[in-house]
């Protein structure tokens, strides 16, 4: 039975298949939309129609962006020399925002799993390939620390490896504030190799 009416219908269901948002979500949403100003939701979709019309891959990083070349590929003040692999734009970001990385990215825009159907002509992997062409002296792998992002760490060590250009992968760990005796097996493993001297 439905509760609203065919309109009000039809926004809850287009708002649930975004990601990440359920019916209750999707419902409030709607009622949030619907109680704006009438020139904020037309900004709003204005917005929205723009960004998935202009926002496309930086010709050289693959990462989303509005313009042919991303600000990062853009600084020249960067190590472009350094290039960290991560599988996606909001990884990219999550590492910017630590202020601590002065190299430039490639976003993978995925990784690499057999059960998703999902090998390697599936992700950015040839346009990597490309880049390490040019003046290239250390490619950081930093995909997830799952199933998924160690089968790419692994291949793209494989690719890489044999052309000379050094390859190392993130160090991944203990959180801080975690309780070793709830933390797995792997991650302990992984803590324990990746140790630096105090």
């Amino acid at each position: 039975m439905d509760y609203y009416s065919n309109q009000i219908s039809r926004l809850i269901e287009e708002l649930s298949r975004l990601p990440g948002i359920g019916a209750k979500s999707a419902a409030r949403l709607a009622f949030h939309l619907i109680h704006m100003p009438a020139e904020e939701v037309k900004r709003l979709a204005e917005v929205m129609v723009e960004a998935r019309e202009n926002v496309k891959y930086c010709s050289q990083c693959c990462t989303l962006t509005d313009q042919e070349i991303c600000p990062i590929c853009r600084n020249e003040s960067r190590d472009h020399k350094t290039i960290m692999v991560v599988e996606n734009t909001r990884d990219l970001a999550a590492y910017e925002k630590t202020g601590k990385y002065n190299g430039v990215y490639h976003v993978l825009h995925g990784a690499i799993s057999p059960m998703l159907g999902i090998g390697p002509g599936d992700i950015k992997l040839k346009e990597l390939i490309e880049r390490l062409e040019g003046d290239v002296d250390e490619v950081i792998v930093a995909t997830n620390s799952s199933l998924e992002g160690e089968t790419t760490a692994m291949y793209i060590s494989k690719l890489i490896k044999p052309i000379g250009t050094k390859v190392s992968r993130i160090a991944s760990g203990v959180p801080v504030g975690g309780d070793l005796e709830y933390i797995d097996e792997v991650t302990l493993l992984r803590a324990l190799e990746g140790r630096t001297e105090l």
